[in-house]
């Protein structure tokens, strides 16, 4: 009770950013139509799921698997698939959340800091965008907050519990995905943190580096795992779809720096804000004495930030999302600030509506209006209005499910692997018996024979993605069409003219 006592207001205060936290995240958390990278994320967890043998299915496409197997985990207890790969994405973000608390009052030596830091990611709309979503990168974010958090704890006790911890946390983090990596690289800015003052200084140093080395030494040892894979060498190929090789950057080293940063300074000024921003310099001036703990939060983003900018060649926001989150302690540091030292209320109250009143009208529309919502164009296109949107795919399953109802039906969809139609039909009707289906990749002037063949004995249908139009020798007769947000993409479905058919 007394503990309660004591801490009173900071344990109401962080119950109700745990309230809020989920609700924000649960509320219609099914309103977002399922995203391209998500269908197949969802395929793979329900294919390992079923068969042990291909728990390391992420791997035939260079991806490593954590991701995949949580979210298998949830479809023991969840019975829709998407559903249960966002619920692993949300629980990815709460321990995030919790992550950002122990870090900021680590660093700072301040649990309202920490409170702070946990109440700015519960706002920041880049997390509750991606924390709604079945993709990898807020389990990224989890690690690397919680690694950043225990190297910290790491420098100033010199603990082996702290070292196996957070060899444990990198680990997890590179088999997560190979941005998880950075967790490593970035060990030698601790030093910025080491007191090179106190007695002992050899022996604690030795100590020091050396329990850096087994921290290493554990999350090689963790990544290993993936060797197990006939298919680990896939990494390094996708790696090189998104990054650019040291061979390949050489020959044209900084031809595309300026353009990247640009992109991705704009991603991260679009979802931090201005207001964030300031508050983030702002960290410097209020606290003058802990340049070296704010330098460490600052470099950590930027090592990452600029590294994507020089070697990215493929680039999207989600990105960087990971690489931000050691920035909302310095915005929780001058929010503090703010709050303790001046004694002006109305001051403080304008300061927080400043800050806080432009990532909330984006959450606003992220949880009621996604199509409309103030963040990067480039996710908008992805995930609401553009072709790798999922708008369409509940009216498609409820149009076959209903269809094959009276009868044995076949669906050919276009693309093969990673298409968002043909996956759809995957994993909500591949247990269905009355539906045969295949995907069809790629779209030719004629039809292919298979499917006349089977028109001719069961109705077919035939779903178009990233096709306007189907191609006019085709016998198909129109069903349906579906917008994608309030883009001009559409998921389409026609059936094979089966009078046409006979003829042929």
């Amino acid at each position: 009770m007394d503990f309660v006592n004591k801490y009173k207001k900071e344990i109401i205060f962080f119950a109700l950013l745990v309230l809020l936290f989920f609700f924000t995240r649960l509320y219609r958390l099914d309103s977002l139509p399922m995203f391209t990278d998500e269908a197949i994320y969802v395929r793979w967890s329900q294919i390992a799921k079923q068969d042990a043998s291909w728990r390391f299915i992420s791997l035939t496409d260079g991806k490593q698997p954590t991701f995949i197997w949580t979210t298998l985990i949830m479809m023991r207890f969840v019975s829709d698939p998407l559903l249960a790969g966002r619920l692993a994405s949300v629980m990815a973000g709460f321990f995030t959340m919790l992550g950002l608390f122990f870090l900021g009052r680590e660093v700072f030596y301040k649990r309202w800091i920490g409170l702070i830091s946990s109440a700015l990611y519960v706002v920041f709309p880049m997390a509750l965008v991606y924390d709604r979503m079945a993709l990898y990168d807020t389990m990224v974010g989890t690690f690397a907050v919680w690694s950043l958090f225990l190297a910290i704890l790491l420098v100033r006790n010199l603990r082996l519990d702290t070292a196996l911890l957070l060899g444990f946390s990198a680990g997890a983090g590179v088999l997560t995905k190979t941005s998880g990596f950075f967790n490593i690289y970035l060990l030698p800015l601790l030093f910025l943190l080491f007191d090179f003052k106190k007695q002992n200084l050899a022996q604690r140093l030795f100590r020091f580096v050396g329990l850096l080395l087994l921290v290493v030494a554990l999350t090689q040892l963790y990544y290993s795992v993936l060797r197990l894979s006939p298919f680990f060498y896939i990494i390094a190929e996708k790696n090189a779809l998104f990054v650019y090789t040291w061979h390949d950057w050489l020959d044209h080293p900084f031809n595309f720096f300026y353009g990247n940063l640009k992109g991705v300074w704009d991603w991260f000024l679009t979802y931090t804000t201005w207001s964030g921003v300031i508050l983030i310099f702002g960290s410097y001036v209020v606290y003058k004495n802990q340049w070296r703990e704010k330098a460490v939060l600052t470099l950590w983003f930027i090592i990452p930030f600029l590294t994507l900018a020089i070697f990215g060649k493929t680039l999207y926001p989600r990105f960087i999302l990971f690489m931000i989150l050691s920035l909302l302690p310095l915005m929780a540091l001058s929010l503090y600030f703010l709050s303790v030292q001046s004694i002006k209320k109305p001051f403080i109250a304008l300061c927080f509506i400043i800050v806080f009143v432009l990532p909330l009208q984006s959450d606003y529309f992220i949880l009621l209006d996604f199509a409309h919502s103030p963040i990067p164009k480039s996710d908008l296109g992805q995930y609401i209005n553009n072709w790798p949107a999922g708008g369409g795919v509940k009216e498609l399953v409820a149009l076959l499910k209903d269809q094959a109802a009276y009868g044995k039906i076949f669906v050919a969809s276009e693309g093969t692997f990673g298409s968002l139609p043909t996956y759809t039909v995957e994993i909500y009707l591949g247990n269905n018996p009355n539906i045969d289906k295949r995907g069809i990749w790629p779209i030719t002037a004629e039809i292919p024979e298979d499917i006349l063949a089977k028109a001719k004995i069961m109705p077919t249908f035939v779903v178009f993605n990233n096709s306007r139009f189907p191609p006019p020798k085709w016998p198909l007769i129109f069903v349906a069409k579906y917008q994608k947000g309030i883009g001009d993409a559409y998921m389409s479905v026609y059936k094979v003219d089966q009078a046409k058919v006979k003829h042929k």
